[in-house]
């Protein structure tokens, strides 16, 4: 999810954030090395198979500027599914 979506105050009948489409993240291992990336889908969702350990996600590109899309930061436990839910912040105000 990215929110909010416009600026100013927020309408109780208007959502304030929504799913985050097709945006490409990268995966870094807990020496900051790229091991996988991934693109969400039109719900902001995505699956990566990954072996376990602890692994940082961001936005693949993001240098600085407004908004903040990671890091992230994911544990993987063996032979569990890790059910993630991130909030990523628009700047906007």
């Amino acid at each position: 999810m990215f929110g909010p979506t416009q600026p100013g105050p927020i309408r109780a009948d208007q959502p304030s954030s929504k799913p985050l489409a097709n945006i490409a993240f990268v995966v870094e291992n807990e020496k900051g090395a790229d091991v996988a990336s991934f693109t969400t889908d039109e719900q902001g969702q995505f699956r990566v198979p990954l072996p376990p350990g602890h692994y940082t996600v961001s936005k693949k590109g993001k240098k600085g500027g407004i908004g903040h899309y990671g890091p992230f930061d994911v544990d993987v436990l063996a032979d569990k599914m890790t059910r993630v839910t991130w909030e990523c912040d628009t700047g906007i105000r």
